[in-house]
């Protein structure tokens, strides 16, 4: 049974939130702010975080914070907080997918089962890389190597980039990334993928991806 840490002070959300996902089957536990959430998290394992960004003692921002500098669980953040400057950072975080209060409960639970299904990645690519330049995707450990550094990305920069090595020579638009990786569970501005390819563009010092000016993004075939 896959583990969840909902992590939420109020409880009246909290409680909502631990019903639906154990009658979804989830094993979840609770933590009611950024403190006891960073404990919670020392001693047991998850498999995904639904983390709260307006929490008492150490907000969702911090939690974050703390948590990517010793793993890499998927991270939902809720928030009621729906600028683009809140969203932008939470990404900088690498946080995994943003669900905005008030939401739908069914929409929560597919987007959680959606983040969940791409963590655990597809059985056809364990033990793969791909090569381009001087760039090594490994497809097992979702890591990229540029001459010879190794680099951990997250999840969705990891599928940005997959997606742009893998459609050499073509353009893809925006709305086609959306639709590949992001699927139903995105419900936000298209310039998301922006965020994630200038992230990797800084994380990786790399060049190769070119902005098709008002259509999307491609990397040439290599010869």
């Amino acid at each position: 049974m896959q583990k969840i840490l909902v992590v939420e002070d109020d409880f009246d959300i909290q409680e909502l939130l631990q019903n639906f996902l154990q009658e979804a089957g989830y094993e979840v536990t609770t933590a009611n702010d950024g403190v006891e959430a960073i404990t919670v998290f020392s001693d047991r394992q998850f498999d995904l975080i639904l983390l709260d960004i307006m929490l008492p003692k150490i907000d969702g921002f911090s939690v974050c914070e703390l948590i990517r500098k010793q793993s890499q669980v998927p991270i939902i953040m809720l928030t009621a907080l729906n600028g683009e400057e809140e969203q932008i950072r939470g990404l900088d975080l690498q946080v995994d997918d943003y669900i905005t209060k008030p939401f739908s409960m069914p929409i929560l639970i597919r987007k959680t089962a959606a983040v969940l299904r791409r963590s655990s990645g597809p059985h056809e690519d364990e033990h793969k890389t791909i090569a381009y330049q001087n760039l090594i995707l490994d497809c097992d450990n979702y890591t990229a190597t540029v001459n010879g550094a190794a680099y951990e990305l997250t999840q969705r920069e990891f599928e940005v980039l997959k997606e742009l090595l893998t459609n050499q020579g073509r353009i893809l638009t925006r709305q086609n990334l959306l639709d590949k990786l992001w699927r139903y569970d995105f419900y936000g501005d298209e310039r998301v993928v922006d965020t994630h390819i200038k992230n990797l563009r800084k994380k990786l010092g790399i060049e190769f991806i070119q902005t098709i000016r008002g259509v999307g993004y491609k990397i040439d075939k290599e010869n």
